[in-house]
């Protein structure tokens, strides 16, 4: 399976200013809450869904206390029950796929902005279906070769016994592929291990990638993902657009 890493993009969006790190921990407060709801305790040994967020939360280096502070959060507020996941999917320019995950209270509100969002970037929402035949629902681990000094063959091997799918050096990472079952298990070997995680989530894969060469299509696509980015009830966007 050929790799395409996201690494640039994970480590463009840790180097963002403070306000867009406040963002990023309260959308992921929000699927902590839900993963406590939703798994039915608050003991990340017992609740495998809460274990994934915390991985996420601590790869986008959000603090121990805050975490903490958010699980204790969920337990006593019931409106995090309240909260809906609900993808859409649609086109940007040039026939782009987009697919774009929510969690949301108010279904009306979050649909009218994401289509907006696809509308201000000559983009349209599509039918559920329309584009995610064009991606891999695959668990993803990207590790930074700046933070990880041990042999790759030694790596690959472990991630491999592990139930790993497929192992990819990158330039600047190396990047683990599993089936979303299997996800759990390779994170949490990786995690006993000691092996600094650079990114790790369930995530959408496009099989292909398109190339926008015109500059309209391009400042439209960037105007649909920058509006989708400043939306609160928006949790995550895959794009085949080949930055």
């Amino acid at each position: 399976m050929s790799g395409h890493s996201k690494f640039a993009n994970i480590k463009h969006k840790k180097e963002k200013n403070d306000a867009a790190k406040g963002k990023i921990f309260t959308k992921i407060g929000k699927e902590l809450a839900v993963a406590v709801k939703e798994g039915g305790s608050s003991d990340p040994a017992n609740n495998s869904r809460l274990r994934d967020v915390i991985a996420k939360a601590k790869a986008n280096n959000m603090p121990n206390d805050t975490i903490e502070r958010n699980i204790k959060r969920a337990d006593s507020d019931a409106n995090a029950a309240n909260y809906e996941y609900i993808t859409y999917e649609g086109y940007g320019p040039n026939g782009t796929a987009i697919i774009v995950e929510t969690l949301t209270d108010n279904k009306n509100r979050t649909a009218s902005n994401v289509k907006n969002a696809f509308t201000k970037g000559n983009g349209n929402v599509g039918t559920p279906g329309c584009v995610s035949f064009m991606f891999d629902k695959k668990g993803q681990i990207v590790v930074d070769k700046e933070e990880y000094d041990g042999d790759p063959d030694e790596l690959m091997m472990q991630v491999l016994d592990a139930g790993a799918e497929d192992f990819i050096e990158e330039e600047d990472s190396y990047e683990i592929l599993t089936s979303p079952e299997d996800f759990s298990a390779v994170r949490l070997a990786m995690e006993e291990a000691d092996i600094p995680m650079a990114a790790a989530e369930v995530t959408m894969i496009p099989q292909t990638y398109v190339e926008l060469t015109e500059e309209k299509d391009i400042a439209g696509i960037q105007k649909t993902l920058d509006m989708l980015d400043d939306d609160d009830d928006v949790q995550n966007v895959y794009h085949n657009w080949d930055e």
